[in-house]
């Protein structure tokens, strides 16, 4: 049961890192943000479009980098649409304790969509590999700085 669990996970990596939704720079966003891991090189720019009842209406990403850090962005892409700026934080702060702490799931953020936490659970293995966590959360950091009004943001 265990292994088909993590193929399953494998497989939604590599569809999302190959075929990343919600890929390339919108004609219109009124949040952006500029996101750069140094140590792989990986590279992201996050768009996103807050309505004025502080919803994500949109939320797009353009860059370069492995599987993880695209398959990442385009997960989150797809998750952030039609919540408020609260639970974009919320579910933030769940996914870097998801990629970097074994007991993560007793850390309240906030407001969570069980699916939506149930979706983002494919990358929870990065945990295991430490180099690798930075690729994951990346797009995360990004979206942060992106809401708060930063333009850029590294993670080292």
């Amino acid at each position: 049961m265990f292994d088909d669990l993590r193929d399953l996970y494998q497989e939604v990596i590599l569809d999302h890192g190959k075929h990343p939704r919600n890929f390339g720079k919108p004609e219109s966003f009124n949040r952006m943000a500029r996101g750069e891991n140094p140590l792989c090189g990986d590279k992201i720019n996050v768009y996103l479009t807050i309505d004025a009842d502080g919803r994500v209406a949109d939320a797009h990403f353009d860059g370069r980098g492995c599987a993880i850090s695209q398959a990442s962005a385009s997960l989150m892409t797809e998750t952030l649409k039609g919540k408020t700026e609260v639970e974009a934080e919320a579910l933030f702060g769940h996914f870097h304790d998801l990629c970097t702490k074994d007991d993560h799931e007793h850390t309240d953020h906030g407001p969570l969509d069980p699916e939506a936490v149930e979706r983002l659970d494919v990358l929870s293995g990065v945990r295991e590999f430490p180099m690798r966590v930075k690729c994951a959360t990346l797009a995360w950091h990004t979206m942060h700085a992106a809401i708060s009004g930063d333009e850029k943001t590294t993670t080292e």
